[in-house]
Order: C-alpha cells, then sequence, then structure tokens
C-alpha cells in the first residue's frame, strides 16, 4: 500500500455531530496546545463500544498529543464516531466522520522509547507531503501486532535493546511503524475488546462490513 495508514472517506449525511471549530493556524499549533495542556491534565480517557470499554492511559511525555486529543474529546469531536479500517492482527483505526474535518497537523513526538507494543495508542497521518511525520489531528489507531520470534526477532536485535525486545517477544507489536507515528498512550484494560473488534469480516480498504460506532469521553 502507498499509504500505510490512511483517513476514510465517508460521510455523515444521515447523521451529524455538531462540535465547535477546532482548526489551529499550522503555526501556532503547538502554542495553542501548550497552553491548552496546561489547563486540561487529563490523563485518562474510555472508548466504549457495543462489545466493552476500552480504558487508555495517556502519556504526559507527549503533551502536543495528550493535549490535542483531550482537546477533541472534551469538544465533542469522538462521541459519534466509528473504526473505520480493521487489519487483522495489526490495528484498528477510527477518528472523524469526515474526511480531512481539521487540516492542522500536530507536530511529531516520536521516541524510541514509546514503541508500538500490543496495545499501543498512536496518531495516524499522510505519509504523502508530510516528510516530519506529523500527526493527524483526529485520526488515531490502536495495535494488535503480533509476537515476534526466532529469526524475526534476530533482525530486530539490530535496533532495539534486550528489554525492548522482550516486549516484542511476549506480548508482541508492529515494530515496523515504530520511528513514523507519534505513539501517546495505551490500552490499560480493554483489549480483548480490541481483539474481538479487529476480528470482524472487512470489505475493501479494510473497511468493516458492519460500521463499528464508538464514543470517547475523559476519565
Amino acid at each position: 500500500m502507498r499509504v500505510l495508514l490512511i483517513f476514510a472517506c465517508i460521510s455523515c449525511c444521515f447523521w451529524s455531530c455538531k462540535t465547535e471549530n477546532l482548526e489551529i493556524p499550522q503555526d501556532q499549533v503547538a502554542q495553542v496546545l501548550t497552553e491548552y495542556g496546561k489547563t486540561n491534565p487529563e490523563t485518562e480517557a474510555v472508548i466504549h463500544t457495543n462489545q466493552g470499554d476500552i480504558h487508555l492511559r495517556l502519556y504526559t511525555e507527549t503533551p502536543l498529543h495528550r493535549a490535542n486529543f483531550v482537546r477533541m474529546i472534551k469538544a465533542g469531536h469522538y462521541k459519534k464516531s466509528h473504526f473505520y479500517r480493521i487489519i487483522g492482527s495489526f490495528m484498528v483505526q477510527g477518528g472523524s466522520e469526515t474526511e480531512g474535518k481539521y487540516q492542522y497537523l500536530v507536530p511529531n513526538e516520536i521516541s524510541p522509547e514509546r514503541l508500538h507494543k500490543y496495545g499501543a495508542l498512536a496518531m495516524a497521518h499522510f505519509d504523502e507531503g508530510n516528510p516530519n511525520n506529523n500527526s493527524s489531528a483526529t485520526e488515531f489507531y490502536i495495535v494488535r501486532g503480533r509476537r515476534f520470534l526466532n529469526e524475526d526477532l534476530e533482525e530486530l536485535a539490530e535496533k532495539y535493546n534486550p528489554e525492548q525486545l522482550k516486549i516484542f517477544e511476549t506480548i508482541g507489536g508492529a515494530p515496523n511503524l515504530d520511528g513514523k507515528y507519534t505513539v501517546f498512550g495505551e490500552v490499560t484494560k480493554g483489549m480483548d475488546i480490541v481483539e474481538k473488534l479487529s476480528e470482524v469480516r472487512t470489505r475493501g480498504e479494510d473497511e468493516p462490513e458492519i460500521k463499528i460506532r464508538f464514543s470517547l469521553e475523559l476519565k
């Protein structure tokens, strides 16, 4: 695939979720989110689905992404969302109801210490025309991934330290995404729900045959 993680092109003509305009001029994104984060310190959130709840912890080490996610949740952006891209042993992706709802990008906060391990929460983005790997304002994904053993683990040894290798060996993940997308949190409870969602039947472009709706709120 030319683009690893893409946005959904989905119309919301049948029902709408009106929220305030959250657009930010690109040259002001870091400043706005930094200031917002100072007065909105939440680090826990819950995704409600018809299969059960998925509990999230947001990293303080990624302050811009944490603040942006909290800001979107508080504004009601994720009250009527859905997971629109599912790849079985890889990840589930969801976010906005319309393509390109917000144009600004969040400056990347990629770190070799924050891995795309099993249960990692990260922001998606377009690859094309985005050399700095800055993140979408709205589109996120949760990693399911797979475990790495034997020869696969040996290949990873060139990039990861023993402690990190143990993570990919025991719980698994998607190390091919490391260094490309910002991991800004993780699932603390409900990975069994993520696994159920990741196993639904899909059609072209990995879209679920039956829409998987969710809502997001802070704890």
